[in-house]
């Protein structure tokens, strides 16, 4: 055989090789995202185009606590869980890339206006631990005031509740047992200590916390009295003011099952609507005035009030004894228009980016549902253990989440 009939030979293995090689599909991270698995400490790994789970990861701890929050690129999903573990998953190899134990008990955490640092609030022992987001690396290491704890009869440090990140290279975050609002400023880079500025009395026991989606108003809701705290952080020097101060009083209250989530806090317009704590009622405030302007009589007690992204209706969801339910609010109506009964469970709603479909999480069934937010219809139904969580890497494009 000549040369060239060895070269032709040759190359026909070659291309024959080739055409037979089938490589992994590229896949895009837009319409990825994460469930929880609280009772294996595992997440699934779903994609909301085609409805449906595309993978798992193991072996995350404990989750029965547990959120997340993304990188910017959305490759990378953060989980915070509740036995203090970090985990930064890889979404699209599906695997841990790192996991550090940095507390003994964490309650979430927040990723950076750049995406460089996330921060973990933490109930033991308190205070906040910012990392790099890349390496995992310890950054700074906030110590919370300092509080009498009456069943050890000594001090300790507040637990840290209600963190959030915010424009300027910030995080807001509220002291549970200090009564306290702190800002840690980052803008003068990781290499420098954070400034600390400090509100304190802004109410007692602040329980969870939000940040406006312009990133312009923190508002900390208050366990241990009747009303918010609310910071403007266009203006820190006016410090923190009560709102709604008066909400709830002279009304019997049912006891709390389960604290409701500012962070699901709806605001569709001009108006926000807000889970009451201690009562079956949907709250309706005027953000010009912060003021109350009416209450929508709801199933339960409300535990996530949240909007679908155009405004137009508000779905919410209820505590023990009546975690069954979901009701929908007409926001212009101001009334509940619908009410599903997915089973018992329901702990978390995800609206896809532009709202049409919504994700929720029925724990006691092992169940995920997707609802079209139109007809109201379930259009998939999948298993998963013990679900909770949801969070879409759309999330990763927005203020505070």
């Amino acid at each position: 055989m000549n040369h060239k009939a060895l070269l032709l030979a040759a190359l026909t293995t070659v291309l024959g090789a080739c055409s037979s090689f089938s490589p992994e599909p590229l896949r895009a991270t837009g319409d990825m995202g994460v469930i929880i698995e609280r009772a294996t400490g595992s997440v699934q790994i779903i994609n909301t185009s085609d409805k449906a789970p595309i993978g798992q990861v193991n072996d995350l701890g404990d989750l029965s606590h547990a959120s997340i929050v993304f990188s910017r690129d959305e490759r990378f999903a953060y989980v915070f869980g509740r036995d203090g573990g970090l985990s930064k998953i890889d979404m699209l190899t599906q695997s841990i890339d790192q996991r550090i134990i940095q507390s003994g008990n964490s309650i979430g955490g927040a990723i950076s206006q750049d995406g460089s640092l996330v921060a973990v609030s933490n109930y033991s022992p308190g205070g906040v631990k910012v990392f790099d987001s890349e390496t995992l690396e310890l950054v700074a290491d906030i110590p919370a005031s300092q509080v009498f704890d009456p069943r050890s009869k000594a001090k300790k440090g507040s637990k840290v509740v209600g963190l959030v990140d915010a424009p300027g290279q910030k995080f807001v975050f509220s002291l549970f047992d200090s009564d306290e609002i702190w800002i840690a400023d980052f803008s003068a880079g990781k290499e420098q200590a954070p400034k600390l500025t400090k509100f304190d009395q802004v109410g007692r026991q602040p329980y969870d916390a939000l940040i406006s989606s312009d990133g312009r108003y923190y508002i900390a809701g208050l366990f241990g009295e009747d009303g918010m705290a609310l910071v403007d952080l266009w203006h820190p020097e006016k410090g923190s003011k009560k709102i709604l101060p008066n909400y709830g009083k002279g009304e019997k209250k049912l006891p709390v099952y389960k604290m409701p989530h500012l962070e699901g806090w709806a605001i569709a317009g001009n108006y926000a609507f807000v889970p009451a704590v201690g009562q079956h009622k949907v709250l309706v405030i005027d953000l010009n005035s912060w003021q109350q302007v009416g209450s929508i009589d709801v199933h339960g007690q409300p535990v996530f009030v949240m909007a679908r992204p155009d405004g137009r209706q508000v779905w919410v969801n209820f505590a023990f004894p009546n975690n069954d339910t979901l009701q929908v609010i007409d926001v212009e109506a101001q009334q509940v228009a619908h009410t599903l009964v997915p089973g018992k469970g329901v702990l978390h709603m995800e609206f896809t980016p532009r709202g049409e479909h919504l994700w929720v999480s029925v724990r006691d069934l092992n169940r995920v549902n997707i609802y079209d937010t139109t007809t109201f219809e379930v259009l998939e139904q999948f298993s998963a253990e013990s679900p909770s969580g949801i969070f879409f890497t759309s999330r990763a494009h927005r203020i505070g989440l």
